[in-house]
Order: C-alpha cells, then sequence, then structure tokens
C-alpha cells in the first residue's frame, strides 16, 4: 500500500510541477531542483511535453522523481557523453518501506539525498525494506539544465 501511495504522489507531483510550467510558459530559472552526481542544478520551465508523442526513448535521458522530498535525479547533465539536449523522461520511484528507510541504506556519500544516479541504482537493486522500486515513466519534456553554484 505505501508503493502505492508513493507511486501515486509522485505521478501527481510531477504532474503538477509540469502545470505549474505550462502555466507559466517559459517560467524562468528555478531554484536548484535536479542532482546529477551529487552536483545541483538549475532548471528553465517550458512548456513542452513529448508524453503521448512516440519519441523514442533513445532520445531521452532519464530523471527520476522522489515526490516532493528532494531534488530529481538525472543520469547526465551538459558535457557529459550521451547528453540529449535537455529531454527528459521522468520515472517515479516508489520506495519499499519509506523515503528515509531507502535514504538511509543507500546515500552513500553522507549529503541526506540519493543524489547520484549510483545511489538511485543500488536502491533499486535492494529488494529489502531499504529499497525502491521504478514506477514508470510519468512525464516526457524538455528543459535545460544549468548548474546552480
Amino acid at each position: 500500500m505505501q508503493k502505492l501511495l508513493a507511486v501515486a504522489a509522485a505521478g501527481a507531483a510531477a504532474l503538477v510541477t509540469a502545470s505549474l510550467a505550462f502555466g507559466a510558459g517559459a517560467g524562468g530559472v528555478t531554484a536548484p531542483s535536479i542532482y546529477v552526481d551529487g552536483t545541483l542544478y538549475r532548471t528553465v520551465g517550458t512548456p513542452t511535453d513529448f508524453s503521448g508523442t512516440a519519441a523514442p526513448s533513445s532520445s531521452f535521458e532519464t530523471l527520476y522523481s522522489l515526490g516532493d522530498v528532494q531534488p530529481k535525479v538525472a543520469t547526465a547533465a551538459p558535457g557529459d557523453a550521451g547528453f540529449r539536449g535537455g529531454r527528459w523522461q521522468v520515472h517515479a520511484l516508489a520506495f519499499d518501506t519509506s523515503y528515509a528507510a531507502t535514504v538511509a541504506a543507500h546515500d552513500t556519500n553522507g549529503s541526506g539525498d540519493l543524489d547520484s544516479v549510483a545511489e538511485i541504482d543500488a536502491a533499486l537493486a535492494d529488494a529489502g525494506p531499504g529499497g525502491a522500486t521504478d514506477a514508470g515513466v510519468v512525464q516526457s519534456f524538455e528543459c535545460p539544465v544549468i548548474p546552480a553554484h
């Protein structure tokens, strides 16, 4: 039941985020909202939505949504090999027990968040109470990422 609620909450959060971006048009630079390898990035809210367009999955990077408990986690940033220019498929994560249990089990750098794909991958590989499950794609869109420093 907790997994189902976490999936629903993550999906709802992604849709609210998208709705806010669409409502604001090109909403300007956001506060730091995406981690890539432990580094926070800002983004620019854009009204793009590729959901339901049949664009190939290979044209997107993965962006993990952990609900509203922390910034999202991206698989790449500008300058990384294979970066696809800010095209994202948002995957919702569901926690086997709770967000706190997953962070306690997989926050290898002590940041207090899951802030890298390595930490996300470890949580996804963990079938125990500290694990997580990829609940699938909840949104596809395009927006740039900008270092927060």
